[in-house]
């Protein structure tokens, strides 16, 4: 027996499946008979059958009637087993090939202008190009960005709906609700994780703050004498900032804000001390000597700020960084999701894709649904454990 294995987008791969098994069938029934045995010296038979990813090809001859007979008992059940797998195969295969035939949709869970709608914007641009159809942004901002994920989640699971989410509704979201409205997990399918990016952690020029290392002391000297802000109950900036007291054993008071430039404008003028923000909204006041960085938040220092060290060069533990990621709803079929990284990781790596994000202060990481949902399930674990040893509140 001989198997060949190779790729074809043929639906017609079905068709030919069933009418090759059919003459098989009908050489056994019919001509088993009618086939002098002098005739049957050599018998061959052959099946063939194509799907998107490979076609099996079967080919075997018999010199004698025993040997048919014994060769057609031998494998009917495998023909049998092969036919409904093609069927399978072909059937899911087209559903994702003909993807996508409408404009399909990003919700960004937050109001347009921050980073994950400049991302969301030029990635689509690129997907645009390459599927010949719109791909348009949603914003949905709104309740930490659980609004924006509850319109993905309600969509039906045939990849024109998708979130690009980050840690907000996804990890943070969950452990500060008593009735969340969803369970990530459970309710989004990972499907592409995009990008990942470090916070800088900001003092205000006038401290005499200029490393982790002044900021513990300072602290240390003066219990809940420096302020911290940030954007937020719960964000990523907040947490981060309890997780660094947590390691350090200091205490500073949280003064948070409605969104990062009211909390911008208030460091700079003095009235709170130095945050944790994201590093595409404060690198331009860095640069402009309005801030002063003291450290990524990134296991590893950042290229984007040279001799910038790293928070855990004082603390190996610490290590928080910002991430985008696609989702789709639950139910979405895995040969739909894996159709769609293909093509997201495809953008992503286009060396035009991978200058901009830079220049916005991010990293490609174009990896695939297991990833992500390994990222996420770490994170959201930690994220629950800081919250809960911080005493954050649940509303």
């Amino acid at each position: 027996m001989l198997l060949s294995l190779f790729a074809s987008r043929s639906l017609d791969g079905i068709a030919m499946g069933i009418s090759y098994i059919t003459i098989y069938f009908i050489v056994h029934f019919v001509c088993y008979d009618k086939i002098p045995l002098t005739h049957m010296t050599v018998l061959p038979i052959l099946a063939t059958t194509k799907t998107r990813y490979f076609s099996i090809r079967i080919h075997f001859s018999v010199r004698n009637l025993a040997e048919y007979e014994e060769a057609v008992m031998k494998h009917t059940r495998m023909f049998l087993i092969l036919l409904l797998l093609f069927i399978a195969m072909d059937t899911a295969q087209a559903f994702a090939q003909k993807y996508p035939t409408k404009p399909v949709r990003i919700v960004v869970p937050y109001a347009p202008g921050g980073p994950l709608d400049s991302v969301s914007r030029y990635v689509g641009q690129k997907l645009t190009e390459r599927w010949q159809q719109p791909v348009v942004t949603d914003n949905r901002g709104g309740s930490g960005g659980a609004l924006g994920a509850g319109v993905v989640i309600k969509a039906p699971p045939d990849g024109y709906t998708l979130l690009l989410g980050n840690g907000g509704p996804l990890t943070v979201y969950p452990h500060l609700r008593t009735k969340p409205l969803y369970d990530s997990e459970r309710d989004l399918k990972p499907v592409t994780f995009m990008v990942s990016s470090p916070m800088l952690l900001v003092v205000n020029t006038a401290t005499p703050i200029k490393s982790v290392t002044d900021l513990v002391k300072i602290a240390k000297s003066r219990p809940g004498g420096l302020t911290y802000a940030s954007a937020g109950v719960g964000n990523l900036q907040h947490l981060s900032m309890e997780l660094l007291q947590s390691l350090a054993d200091i205490k500073m008071v949280h003064v948070p804000y409605k969104g990062a430039a009211p909390a911008f404008i208030d460091l700079m003028s003095g009235q709170v001390d130095l945050m944790f923000a994201n590093i595409v909204g404060v690198l331009p006041l860095v640069k402009s000597g309005k801030v002063r960085a003291i450290a990524v938040s990134s296991a590893k220092p950042s290229a984007i700020v040279p001799g910038v060290s790293s928070v855990s060069s004082v603390f190996p533990e610490f290590d928080m960084t910002g991430w985008m990621g696609i989702f789709a709803p639950a139910g979405t079929p895995n040969e739909l999701v894996e159709s769609i990284n293909r093509d997201m990781v495809w953008a992503l790596n286009l060396p035009e894709t991978k200058k901009y994000l830079s220049d916005q202060g991010a990293e490609v990481v174009a990896e695939g649904p297991n990833e992500l949902a390994a990222f996420v399930r770490k994170e959201s674990a930690l994220f629950e454990k800081i919250i809960n040893k911080a005493g954050i509140p649940k509303e």
